[in-house]
């Protein structure tokens, strides 16, 4: 068992941020002195590999299933900027006046959010650009913290877009100098990695700069900030958000697990278990869709957006299928943010063949065994709430037994040991049922059916704010399940 968060020896930190096997002279413009930065000289020569703190044998992202960000950057950085300074804001992962988003364009410019304007009213002409001998085009001037986001870029010339920002969960494990240890989850490791820690030093000045790019240089792309905040860098703005989101996940679900017991992590076995899985269908060209296909798709993209705005799903994980017949289903693709899905987006699954030129989630086999097992089961999610999640990472029990609309809904929540679903034998369909459509999946969020995509996604919000409850009821005294005769009272009058 291991702790799922790591303290910072900050007087050690202090006293090691500089020193290097090997340095580099950077000149940064607009009065921020030159400082030798530290360089992971393997990771350089190399930048398409993403070191993993601990676990230097696992590449972040397989070369057979590439990472959310690959396709053509098409979108203006302007427009980029603007938009997820705005999703940023809708998830209140940031406040009016935190945060600073930036890229570096291919030809040295830095495009960054401007200072001292509202966050969550941002045009596209409000964004700023910086040329390379620092001339500043725009409205405003640079966001006050541009120094450290120059420093980042030329301590790793592999990144090309930061995320700077104040999320609640971050900012605690800042100001109790820790980091969370995302080997919470597979997909919180691979995407994030093991984040690094800055020591403190003034917003907006020389010496913060040095310290987060010394931190960045090192190998992290996500770095927390003593005292401040989180920095979160990647290969596009999008690429730098999915970490960003990733992190504060693991973040508030280490924090709310805390209020359960023991919080667990995963092995490098188990780990690379989740990560080597793979997705084993055969292309097939469809026929034109019909009616229920194209209501089915509707629904899917409508229900997963709003999961990922009320927090159910986030962008690099979850996955959620709809039934059309017997053997054919609905399902999320591989690697594409889920917020942003569109019709076209969704796989069709038919037997042992997945629609052409689409690849879809990796946990379609886990569902496909469900459909085979339960003909009553028409849609499926398997997703990582915050406060549900929290009961997969610990050995807490979770008990629907609180309120009727808890039972009614989610009855009898059963628990999976870590990598069934993973398995190709079809076990996890042993898991779910008629009389138990949910189940908590050892650190690896939940699982939930239902007999229609707005009946599935209903349970998932019963079972997240019952979690929630039973969390929150923690601090109160002990929980009084409802007693055997009012759940047969129950059975006997909605589940019959």
């Amino acid at each position: 068992m291991t702790d799922a968060s790591t303290s910072v020896d900050t007087a050690a930190r202090r006293r090691s941020a500089g020193k290097v096997s090997a340095t580099r002279d950077h000149k940064f413009p607009h009065g921020l002195q030159s400082a030798a930065f530290p360089l992971n000289l393997r990771f350089l020569q190399n930048p398409g590999m993403m070191p993993q703190p601990g676990f230097p044998h696992l590449p972040a992202y397989d070369v057979k299933d590439p990472p959310l960000t690959d396709q053509r950057d098409l979108v203006h950085p302007r427009d980029e900027i603007m938009q997820t300074m705005e999703r940023i804001y809708r998830y209140r992962m940031t406040t009016t006046s935190g945060g600073n988003l930036s890229i570096r364009d291919t030809n040295g410019d830095i495009w960054i959010s401007p200072a001292r304007v509202d966050k969550g009213s941002l045009t596209r002409n409000d964004i700023v650009c910086v040329k390379p001998a620092g001339a500043v085009e725009g409205l405003h001037p640079p966001s006050s913290e541009f120094p450290f986001h120059q420093a980042v870029y030329a301590a790793r010339p592999d990144i090309r877009a930061i995320v700077h920002a104040h999320p609640v969960a971050l900012v605690a494990f800042s100001i109790c100098g820790q980091t969370p240890d995302t080997r919470l989850f597979h997909q919180a490791h691979f995407v994030c990695g093991q984040p690094g820690f800055a020591p403190y030093a003034c917003p907006g000045s020389q010496k913060l700069g040095q310290n987060i790019a010394a931190t960045f240089a090192q190998g992290p792309d996500c770095v927390i900030l003593e005292n401040h905040g989180v920095v979160v860098g990647g290969k596009s703005l999008s690429h730098a958000f999915q970490r960003f989101e990733a992190l504060e996940f693991a973040g508030k679900t280490v924090i709310k697990a805390r209020h359960l017991g023991e919080v667990r992590c995963l092995t490098a076995e188990q780990l690379e278990r989740a990560q080597s899985r793979r997705v084993d269908f055969q292309p097939f060209v469809p026929s034109a869709a019909c009616i229920q296909e194209k209501e089915l798709r509707r629904q899917l993209t409508l229900f997963i957006r709003r999961g990922c705005r009320q927090r159910l799903l986030i962008s690099t994980e979850g996955s959620f299928s709809a039934r059309l017949d017997a053997d054919s289903f609905l399902i999320t693709p591989s690697q594409r943010d889920r917020e942003t899905l569109d019709l076209s987006d969704l796989v069709l699954v038919r037997g042992d063949e997945c629609e052409s030129r689409k690849r879809p989630s990796r946990a379609a086999a886990a569902h496909r065994a469900i459909y085979l097992r339960h003909p009553g089961v028409e849609a499926i999610v398997f997703a990582h709430p915050v406060n549900a999640t929290a009961f997969s990472v610990t050995p807490s029990t979770f008990d629907a037994r609180t309120i009727p609309e808890s039972y009614i809904f989610l009855r009898d929540v059963q628990r999976v040991p870590y990598g069934i679903q993973y398995a190709t034998d079809g076990q996890i369909a042993d898991y779910v049922s008629p009389g138990s459509p949910a189940a908590i999946l050892e650190n690896d969020g939940v699982l939930v059916t239902g007999n229609s995509v707005l009946d599935a996604f209903d349970r998932l919000e019963v079972l997240e704010s019952t979690a929630e409850a039973l969390i929150n009821a923690r601090a109160l005294g002990v929980v009084a399940a409802m007693p055997e005769s009012v759940i047969a009272e129950l059975k006997k009058v909605f589940l019959c």
